[in-house]
């Protein structure tokens, strides 16, 4: 165990043991949504369920090995909802060509990650557009969410509206949906975990769901997604800003959870050329999305739940690891997660997305100019209405520039807002 340094950082196996469990939990809900969501654009839900579970443990324990940090990865929400509700089913994107745009993200990821680029683009990038961008998937997932429940439905004359909530399915949403709002209030732990579970046994005894007459097998082959993305499809000029676009919020998402979780376990705190932790948990994530869209998989990450195994002790790699070894069960576990009825699964991105919207509150619009409370707003409202977080990006990005020119405020524009500034145009102009 002298591998991890467990007396240099205060801890022992128990405590690695029981962090890695409480993290297997909090993070378990990962491997059915993934299925439901993927499976929406078409991939064979059997084998995303496989392959999803596959990505998380190899990644997780490269995680634990490589950077010795009890940073948990896998498919990461938000970005999996983009995969196939923005690129596959609303650009009409076959589903390998949207893999291949993972790969070359995730390749572009790999190859920064051993540069100063993720400085670079972080100090460039203001704070407060940042929070904008958590926020803007935020709405854009939970919006997802409340449609695929029924809760909200489309009109010819309003666009949007209620949902008829009559009907049973309808309902079951709402109950999942309260139950995974009470239980994380409550911070259980496992909160999405047994709000799924409780909401999937309610659809069972009502009827509104067949019972499941099996709950364990043999893992499905993940042969009809591996390998079958397609690099050269994607290596168009006019997905050039999505895969951009998978890259910056890939970076904004991993610096944002290792940032908060450092915070808590005094960890990627020193910033010196001696630690190194958080440089390679930074390739860890990277290496891992690669590798995840050759298994069939969106975008891989680090996951902010990472955090409950953080507060219950612990601090290295072994985490990690116990947390990778937890998840070699899901393997088995298809026919219950395949029983499990959608909208006991469709709740958690609501939650999911209410989380990542409280960025926004972070954000002191009395405070701030009008560049940047406009870029926001357009940031977090374009991406819901348009259904895509290049669109809303591109378009907070334009904005909060051309204010600035306007106002001739031309210190607070360098060449990282302005290079983003340009792909945003691009966005447009390829669409025109």
């Amino acid at each position: 165990m002298n591998l991890f340094k467990l007396k240099e950082h205060n801890t022992n196996v128990k405590t690695e043991f029981t962090a890695g469990f409480t993290t297997f939990l909090t993070m378990m809900y990962i491997v059915p949504v993934n299925g439901f969501i993927l499976a929406d654009a078409g991939l064979p839900m059997d084998a995303v369920v496989t392959a999803t579970a596959l990505i998380t443990i190899l990644a997780t324990l490269f995680s634990g090995l490589w950077a010795n940090t009890p940073i948990a990865m896998s498919v990461g929400m938000g970005l999996n909802a983009y995969f196939s509700y923005g690129l596959v089913l609303g650009m009409k994107i076959p589903w390998e060509t949207a893999l291949g745009i993972v790969f070359l993200s995730g390749l572009l990821f790999v190859i920064l990650s051993f540069t100063n680029f993720r400085v670079w683009i972080m100090t460039s990038i203001p704070m407060n557009l940042r929070r904008a961008i958590s926020a803007g998937i935020g709405t854009f997932i939970a919006f997802i969410g409340l449609k695929q429940m029924g809760m909200i439905a489309a009109s010819d004359a309003t666009f949007v509206k209620l949902g008829d909530f009559s009907q049973p399915t309808v309902l079951l949403g709402v109950l999942g949906l309260v139950l995974s709002f009470v239980f994380y209030a409550y911070r259980l732990k496992g909160a999405f975990v047994f709000s799924i579970a409780i909401t999937s046994f309610v659809a069972w005894m009502s009827g509104i769901s067949p019972f499941p007459t099996n709950y364990l097998s043999a893992p499905a082959s993940i042969a009809p997604i591996a390998f079958k993305l397609d690099i050269i499809s994607a290596l168009s000029l006019s997905l050039l800003p999505v895969i951009i676009t998978f890259l910056i919020t890939d970076m904004f998402d991993t610096l944002g959870t290792l940032t908060g979780i450092g915070a808590r376990a005094d960890m990627f705190q020193n910033g010196t050329k001696e630690d190194k932790s958080l440089q390679k948990t930074l390739e860890a994530d990277a290496i891992a999305t690669s590798a995840g869209s050759l298994l069939g998989v969106s975008t891989t990450t680090a996951f902010i739940e990472s955090a409950s195994g953080v507060e219950e002790g612990g601090r290295t790699g072994l985490t990690a690891v116990f947390t990778a070894m937890f998840f070699v069960c899901t393997l088995f576990m298809l026919p219950l997660f395949k029983a499990i009825p959608s909208n006991a699964i469709y709740p958690v991105l609501v939650v999911v997305g209410v989380l990542m919207f409280t960025e926004l509150g972070k954000i002191n619009f009395e405070k701030v100019d009008l560049a940047t409370s406009a870029g926001a707003f357009f940031i977090v409202i374009l991406m819901p209405l348009t259904f895509s977080i290049t669109n809303g990006i591109a378009a907070g990005f334009l904005v909060y520039t051309i204010i600035k020119l306007t106002k001739r405020e031309f210190s607070d524009l360098n060449i990282g807002i302005l290079t983003i500034t340009l792909i945003s145009l691009l966005v447009f102009i390829l669409q025109g």
